[in-house]
């Protein structure tokens, strides 16, 4: 494994300990990551400035996929129906061969998380229906065209300078010379894989030799195009792979490599591309409008630190995973969403400071795990070699090829630990997400009970609690149901969710986390040791703060 050498910029540490913080969290960059995280601690309450370098949404899809989990991360934080406007359930992810035979099958079908599994949507509906809450919040402020310049970061607090960016009417994009410094108790670096916040500390990125160069030829459906565009199928031809895969109902992506030593420039050019779809695809002007044509390079890298005291890494900044699952961007609303709860508790005064060093523990490996079943999907796609391909052929036709790992889980960090020190399985899964009825209505759990922290028990459950844990529980925010009749927070179980899940796993009662991943299930008994140690690994301070502005206490 390789190591990039980021450039380092000098900047001073040694900053005024007695100047004004003006917001709690200063976040550079407006992508997936900073716009969940934004979102995320704007509901909490917090006092939030964001600076993006573009002068406004990206308005062009990158992303094309989430998965169920993702889309209850952006339900958590924007208005899923909006996000989810143009959108279509994908049920399978085949890779095939130049001859079109089967050599993987990722099965896509059924649901998580209450949504389908896997979803191909349209990246600026997901991102402006995010968006729209930021401003919401009324206690964030958002700053389009401004570039971060320097970055100064002390014990107790950041520094962050910023300088408009825009484009003059040669198109050179350019700092002018006004200037603004905020302060603030925390800078979160959301700013992509070429991140200036990572470059400003000096962190190193692992580099697992990926740099697959692919043409991105991204159209909008003028007409009904046939059934087999609504899959996702990737063509490992050794010649020359491509693939395919609809971007929502209204959208096309195709792609195709671009091999070693080939100049990527007549790539780009328009009368290329339509020489091409028409050669493998027979589409035409008639068929699909481009919408863009750009090459990418494919890369994998991780930060060798997510965080340096009061500055975190989250998104590409933190870690850049090949496309071949999908899943950069999910991994980078992973990122947002974990860490804005945990700075929320932080923040209100809840949670000790090193609560924060558990995101990296806890998404690091998570992250990476993700990087490396990516890259080895990419070898698939990327063999140029006849003989070599061939070999791969007839190794995935006799089966003597190992199965991918697993999709990963927590492993450390915020999750039920037993005694020998090992996580308490099923603790960092997912938790079930289901419909529920209460007398205030009828939907998704997250809509109809509550947000955040949760415990769903299959019967009673305070009375096993004392006081000081029901407090415990009260103070965190933790929303609760029980599933038989008569308990003051009951809930009726309408799809069987809650229940199927607990007896499947020889479970009473389930807590989960606001990033919906599973802390802990198990016996009604064993609920109060599930308590004490949910308390401690939060690093709970008992001493909480006033609340922040526009939240009630």
């Amino acid at each position: 494994m390789n190591i990039e050498h980021d450039v380092t910029i000098e900047h001073d540490v040694a900053i005024d300990h007695d100047v004004a913080i003006e917001y709690d969290v200063a976040i550079v960059g407006y992508g997936p990551s900073g716009l969940v995280l934004a979102s995320a601690l704007g509901k909490a309450g917090h006092r939030v400035v964001v600076f993006e370098r573009w002068p406004g949404l990206y308005g062009l899809p990158r992303l094309t996929h989430i998965d169920g989990e993702t889309a209850r991360v952006i339900a958590s934080v924007g208005d899923i129906g909006h996000a989810l406007r143009d959108a279509l359930p994908v049920p399978d992810y085949h890779y095939l061969n130049g001859a079109g035979e089967l050599l993987i099958e990722l099965d896509w079908r059924g649901e998580s998380c209450g949504y389908p599994a896997h979803i191909s949507m349209y990246q600026p509906d997901v991102e402006d229906a995010i968006d729209r809450h930021v401003r919401a919040s009324g206690n964030v402020e958002v700053n389009q065209g401004w570039s971060v310049v320097n970055v100064q970061a002390g014990d107790d607090h950041v520094e962050v300078t910023a300088r408009p960016w825009s484009q003059s009417r040669t198109g050179q994009w350019s700092h002018s010379d006004e200037e603004r410094t905020v302060t603030a108790k925390y800078l979160v670096g959301a700013d992509g894989a070429n991140s200036f916040v990572r470059a400003t500390l000096g962190i190193e990125r692992s580099d697992n030799g990926v740099d697959d160069r692919w043409l991105n030829i991204d159209t909008e459906r003028l007409r009904k195009l046939p059934d087999h565009f609504d899959q996702a199928k990737v063509f490992c031809d050794p010649e020359r792979g491509h693939m395919f895969m609809p971007i929502g109902r209204s959208r096309q992506r195709f792609e195709l490599a671009v091999l070693k030593g080939e100049d990527h420039a007549p790539f780009e050019d328009p009368e290329f591309a339509w020489a091409w779809l028409r050669k493998t695809h027979g589409l035409g002007p008639q068929d699909v409008r481009i919408l863009r044509q750009v090459v990418y390079t494919f890369q994998g890298r991780i930060a060798e630190s997510w965080r340096l005291g009061r500055v975190f890494l989250v998104g590409d900044a933190a870690h850049t995973t090949p496309p071949y699952m999908g899943q950069g961007a999910c991994s980078g609303m992973r990122d947002g969403i974990t860490l804005g709860w945990k700075l929320d508790l932080v923040l209100r005064g809840l949670a000790g400071e090193e609560l924060l060093d558990t995101y990296e523990t806890e998404r690091r490996p998570h992250a990476t795990a993700i990087t490396e079943i990516s890259t080895a999907l990419g070898r698939v796609a990327n063999t140029h070699d006849r003989v070599e391909a061939a070999a791969r052929d007839e190794a995935f036709r006799t089966g003597d090829v190992p199965p991918l790992p697993a999709f990963p889980t927590l492993v450390a960090g915020v999750v039920h630990h037993a005694p020998d020190g090992a996580v308490s399985r099923p603790a960092g899964t997912l938790t079930p997400h289901g419909t529920v009825r209460t007398s205030a209505g009828e939907g998704l759990f997250d809509d109809v009970v509550g947000r955040g922290f949760c415990l769903v028990s299959a019967r009673g459950w305070q009375a096993v609690l004392d006081g000081g844990r029901r407090s415990f529980l009260d103070a965190l925010g933790v929303s609760t149901a029980t599933l038989s009749s008569g308990a003051e927070d009951s809930v009726d179980d309408v799809a069987g969710t809650y229940g199927a899940w607990l007896a499947d796993q020889g479970c009473e009662v389930l807590i989960g986390r606001p990033d919906h991943h599973l802390f802990w299930a198990g016996t009604l008994a064993d609920l109060p040791e599930a308590v004490d140690q949910l308390r401690a690994r939060l690093a709970w301070t008992a001493a909480p703060a006033p609340a922040p502005v526009g939240v009630e206490a």
